[in-house]
């Protein structure tokens, strides 16, 4: 292949060899730093490489050392506009410290995960598992392999792995607290994936928003998107709840796209608030009370995290994130009946 007009020849590990009048086996095993090599052929190597500029392949040297100089990361939705943030501020975090990041996605199906996890702990030096939802049996497997990892808003008692969490129960137990002080008695939580463990960290609040007076039914919708919140509106409607807790932001707004349809005024007829502060749907609104996370100081903890375990720093205590209730347009006191 010819050389672009206006560069310069690719100076070739050959090059280096010819000019220290070594083998090019020994300026590899000198820059690799994998043996032994006498001191004057190391020297001469080094005024090689300086006399011709030779600029030595950063990913080669890496597989010589046995690492990749790459981490993964699972993510079970990138359609989810919560991950693309925290994915930011991972490859930030690797990007300073010289290595690129792998994604991959799971497409909400627990069954593919722990293939994805397996091809990336193959190319990867270390893995990040974005809210994983397999089952705990083959995540205990999983981290079981001496494989650096971290678990992303997934904590799994028991386990020696590093883990980084939003306080999901913290969040919705604010949600509750403020629902109760506004009056609401009974309200209807529209339920997320399934496999989520983060959605059953929100549920475990509702059994203390019961102190607070206040009774949450739980509407299996299933899924984290608008249209699962959109289909959930007419169990909502048949519960009696006078407030609608959602899984996440896009739940939420496609539930108020159902209840407009339907002449359900919100807040004034019926409360609704999401969760995660991840609302992009300006045109259906751009006032809704939820909980929110800054979603880049959880991608770089994690990520920093992950680097840490990568140089044997390891933290045994899962981190928790705080949620903050933004109280906007969307929730009010309930209607009177």
């Amino acid at each position: 292949m010819q050389n672009r007009p206006g560069r310069s020849p690719r100076i070739t590990i050959s090059d280096v060899s010819t000019a220290a009048k070594v083998s090019a086996a020994t300026v590899s095993r000198v820059l690799n730093g994998t043996a032994k090599v006498d001191p004057q052929l190391v020297d001469r190597v080094h005024d090689a490489v300086r006399e011709l500029g030779y600029r030595p392949n950063a990913a080669a040297q890496g597989l010589a050392r046995g690492e990749w100089g790459t981490i993964g990361v699972l993510v079970p939705d990138l359609a989810n506009p919560y991950f693309p943030e925290v994915l930011k501020a991972v490859s930030a975090v690797a990007r300073a410290h010289g290595r690129r990041m792998m994604v991959m996605e799971s497409d909400e199906d627990p069954a593919l995960e722990y293939e994805l996890v397996e091809d990336l702990m193959r190319c990867c030096d270390g893995v990040l598992l974005a809210s994983p939802r397999m089952p705990r049996a083959e995540l205990v497997d999983l981290l079981g392999r001496d494989h650096p990892m971290v678990l992303f808003n997934r904590v799994v008692a028991g386990a020696r792995v590093p883990s980084i969490s939003v306080d999901f129960t913290g969040g919705m137990t604010q949600v509750c607290g403020h629902l109760a002080q506004l009056g609401h008695r009974r309200a209807a939580y529209l339920g997320g994936p399934p496999a989520s463990w983060g959605n059953d960290e929100r549920v475990r609040a509702f059994e203390a928003a019961r102190a607070f007076g206040l009774e949450v039914t739980v509407v299996e919708c299933g899924g984290s998107t608008s249209q699962a919140g959109y289909d959930a509106v007419a169990a909502v409607l048949e519960s009696e709840a006078t407030a609608v807790l959602a899984y996440n932001d896009l739940v939420a707004l496609g539930a108020i796209a159902r209840l407009r349809e339907l002449g359900v005024g919100v807040p004034d007829e019926l409360s609704v608030i999401g969760f995660d502060d991840i609302s992009l749907d300006r045109v259906a609104h751009s006032d809704l009370t939820t909980v929110s996370v800054p979603r880049d100081e959880l991608g770089r903890r994690a990520g920093e995290m992950l680097e840490r375990l990568l140089v044997n720093e390891y933290s045994e205590e899962p981190l928790y994130l705080p949620m903050t209730l933004q109280v906007r347009d969307t929730s009010g006191p309930p209607a009177v009946r």
